[in-house]
């Protein structure tokens, strides 16, 4: 391999004759390497682009598309989530995908393409992307970078997963504003949870229900970077407690007070034994005392339950939550 480059770079005589020069070769592709490793890599800090606009593309699917920010243009991937392929180029990972779902690959690429035209319906409007600029590769011999994309109705990758049109699978980076993807996981995990329970999307394109959509609003993400100086924050119940839309202006502001923080009036008033099991939503199961927003994803990832008692068998659950919390239930 060294032999090739020295000769067809400079001339096997006259490297062999001046170490000098090997040094400098060897130098030079150590920089080489090295800007190409940080073109990979992409940088630390987030890079905000707003106003993007989609640009039509024959290669735009559900996870990656083409986009304008100002002049520049940019094909992005989304983080941590996967949509169906859109044709029949890579059968391997078409197998997968179908796989998952529990379809065949026939029906996965309807996915795919209901996936690509939900993305375009969703971004048809200016949308927000934050990016490190890191390298997604792929088959496109154009460079795109991962990508997390802010809709007007919240995180895109949460769109598809919750209305079964892609799947939690890919490449994990903590959102912004947050220290790890780990809460983010949990999120979309509800999601799809819900996606299979409801038969929409990929879960439910067996029954014709493939242009199904979700049959409740849920609370999608809208990330947002700290500001560079803020108070000290009150400490929260769980880590998913800072998934929250972006404050409207003009709403009015939450207290502050230690008696504010310490007292939940929603849980004073939660009848006893009025709960069901697999039927309560997120808000709903939270308005138990003890029952935090992780809690409630795991109760609900855990679904179906025979009765109430099998609240032993989730995870952070233990003796004595479950005493706690097991009379509110039916």
């Amino acid at each position: 391999m060294w032999r090739k480059v020295c000769t067809c770079e400079f001339g096997t005589a006259k490297l062999m004759k001046s170490r000098h020069g090997i040094a400098v070769v060897a130098v030079a592709v150590l920089w080489i390497s090295a800007v190409d490793l940080c073109a990979r890599e992409g940088t630390k800090d987030w890079v905000v682009l707003e106003n993007c606009r989609l640009i039509t593309n024959p290669a735009n699917d559900g996870d990656s598309f083409h986009a304008s920010a100002g002049a520049q243009e940019y094909i992005f991937r989304l983080y941590l989530v996967d949509a169906p392929e859109t044709d029949a180029l890579a059968p391997g990972r078409l197998v997968e995908q179908a796989k998952y779902f529990g379809v065949t690959v026939p029906q996965v690429i309807e996915v795919g393409q209901a996936a690509k035209e939900f993305t375009r319906q969703k971004l048809s409007e200016p949308f927000t992307v934050f990016t490190h600029l890191s390298d997604a590769m792929g088959r496109s011999k154009l460079e795109r970078f991962y990508a997390y994309v802010q809709t007007k109705d919240g995180d895109l990758g949460e769109q598809l997963v919750r209305n079964g049109l892609a799947r939690i699978y890919g490449y994990k980076a903590a959102p912004p504003g947050l220290r790890n993807s780990r809460v983010e996981m949990e999120k979309l995990q509800l999601f799809e949870n819900e996606a299979r329970l409801e038969k929409i999307g990929g879960w439910g394109i067996a029954a014709g229900r493939l242009n199904a959509r979700a049959q409740k609003p849920s609370d999608f993400s809208h990330f947002a970077l700290a500001p560079m100086a803020r108070p000290r924050p009150t400490p929260l119940a769980s880590p998913s407690a800072r998934f929250t839309p972006t404050p409207t202006p003009g709403a009015p502001a939450r207290s502050s007070s230690p008696s504010g923080a310490q007292k939940s009036p929603r849980k004073e008033k939660t009848p006893l034994g009025k709960i069901d099991i697999n039927t309560a939503t997120e808000k709903e199961l939270m308005t138990v005392p003890g029952i935090g927003r992780v809690t409630a994803t795991r109760i609900i990832a855990a679904r179906p339950f025979r009765s109430a008692d099998d609240l032993k068998r989730v995870s952070g659950i233990g003796d004595k939550k479950y005493a706690q919390i097991r009379p509110y239930f039916q």
